[in-house]
C-alpha cells in the first residue's frame, strides 16, 4: 500500500503529515523546525519518507488570494523539484490557501499563560508548530479528497485550487 507525505514549507517550520494512498485520511505527524542549512531540512525531509515508508508526497502551494503563483511559490515550487530529484519520488502540488487558517480554526485558541497573560514565546512555538503540521494533513486531505473525486465523478468536499491535483513533478529514476 502506498504511502504519502503531506508536507507545508514555511520559512521558520516545515510541517509534515501522512495518509494511506487508499485515502483513509491524512493525519498530522511532526513539525521540522527549519535551519539555517537547507541541506539538512531536505535530510530531515528524506529520514522521514524512509521511516514512514512514503513513496510520494504532495507540498502545498502557497498561491496568492486570487489563485496567481507569487514569489513564494516559485520558491516552492523549485524546493519541491530539488527534494524530488534527491528522493527519486513524484511530488505533487496542492493549492493551501487557507490551511493554516483552517488548522488554526480545527485546533481553537491558543492557551493563555499560566497567570491568564499572553502566551509565552514557548507556548506560541508549540501552537505555531501545532498549526503547521495540521495545515499539512488539511493540504494533503484536499489531494486524496480530489483525487477520489476524479474517481468517483463527484466534486471533492472543499474544492481547493485552480492547481490540478497531482500536478507532479517527475525525475529521472
Amino acid at each position: 500500500m502506498s504511502r504519502v507525505l503531506g508536507i507545508d514549507l514555511g520559512s521558520r517550520r516545515i510541517g509534515i503529515a501522512i495518509a494511506d494512498g487508499d485515502g483513509s485520511g491524512a493525519r498530522p505527524l511532526v513539525t521540522i523546525r527549519r535551519g539555517r542549512d537547507p541541506e539538512a531540512d531536505a535530510a530531515a525531509i528524506e529520514r522521514l519518507a524512509v521511516e514512514q515508508g512514503a513513496d510520494e508526497l504532495v507540498v502545498g502551494l502557497p498561491l496568492e488570494a486570487w489563485g496567481a503563483e507569487g514569489p513564494q511559490a516559485e520558491l516552492t515550487r523549485a524546493w519541491a523539484t530539488q527534494i524530488a530529484a534527491r528522493l527519486g519520488l513524484p511530488v505533487g502540488l496542492r493549492d493551501e490557501r487557507l490551511s493554516s487558517h483552517l488548522a488554526e480554526r480545527r485546533l481553537g485558541p491558543m492557551k493563555r499563560g499560566r497567570s491568564g497573560g499572553p502566551p509565552t514565546p514557548a507556548q506560541r512555538e508549540v501552537y505555531r508548530s501545532r498549526v503547521d503540521r495540521e495545515a499539512a494533513a488539511i493540504i494533503l486531505q484536499d489531494e486524496l479528497d480530489a483525487r477520489a473525486a476524479a474517481d468517483t465523478g463527484r466534486p471533492p468536499a472543499r474544492e481547493a485550487s485552480s492547481v490540478p491535483p497531482s500536478t507532479a513533478m517527475e525525475n529521472s529514476r
